[in-house]
C-alpha cells in the first residue's frame, strides 16, 4: 500500500502542464522589459516593465490558435510596471504575444 502511495504522489507533479508562450518584441524609443505567465488554463497574460525615462504607448495581441486574437491598448508610464491579460473561450494549446510599444 505505501508503495501505491508512493508511486501516485511522484506522478502528481507531471498532471500540472503549463502551456508555451512565444513573445514578439517591438519597442521604438523605449526601454521596456516584459515577463509572460501562464495565469489558467484559458488565461493569458504578460507584465511589462518600462525602465526608460519616457511614457510607453503599446499595443499587445494575444493570440490562442483559431480564436480571434484579444487586442489590448495600454500606456506605461515611465519607471512603473503594467500588467496586461487576455481570456479566451477554450484551453491554451500555445500563447503567442505581440507587443508593439512606442514613445508617447
Amino acid at each position: 500500500m505505501k508503495k501505491c502511495l508512493a508511486i501516485l504522489m511522484s506522478l502528481l507533479p507531471i498532471t500540472a502542464l503549463a502551456y508555451p508562450i512565444e513573445v514578439q518584441k517591438q519597442v521604438d524609443g523605449v526601454k521596456l522589459d516584459y515577463t509572460a505567465y501562464d495565469t489558467a488554463p484559458d488565461i493569458g497574460s504578460i507584465a511589462l516593465n518600462n525602465y526608460g525615462q519616457v511614457p510607453a504607448a503599446c499595443k499587445v495581441t494575444f493570440r490562442n490558435g483559431p480564436e480571434a486574437p484579444r487586442v489590448r491598448r495600454i500606456n506605461v508610464p515611465a519607471g512603473r510596471s503594467v500588467d496586461v491579460t487576455a481570456k479566451f473561450n477554450r484551453q491554451i494549446i500555445k500563447l503567442r504575444i505581440d507587443v508593439n510599444c512606442q514613445a508617447e
